[in-house]
């Protein structure tokens, strides 16, 4: 449960980050998606699930963190 906690909150800083930072950019990036049919966004969540599933085996592999 530590875990997902601690992931959350990451997850959560970096968005906040973003946001902060640059808030004109999210709103390009919100276009974009906008502009992507439903499928294709399904497939861009579904290759950024894989992305973290892998880094997150790879650490878990090397003994990073886990």
């Amino acid at each position: 449960m530590i875990w997902l906690l601690t992931g959350l909150g990451l997850v959560l800083v970096i968005e906040g980050l973003a946001l902060a930072l640059a808030p004109s950019r999210i709103e390009e990036a919100l276009e974009f998606l906008r502009a992507l049919g439903p499928a294709r966004r399904r497939v861009l969540g579904l290759i950024t699930l894989a992305f973290g599933v892998a880094i997150l085996w790879l650490l878990r592999a090397f003994g990073i963190g886990f």
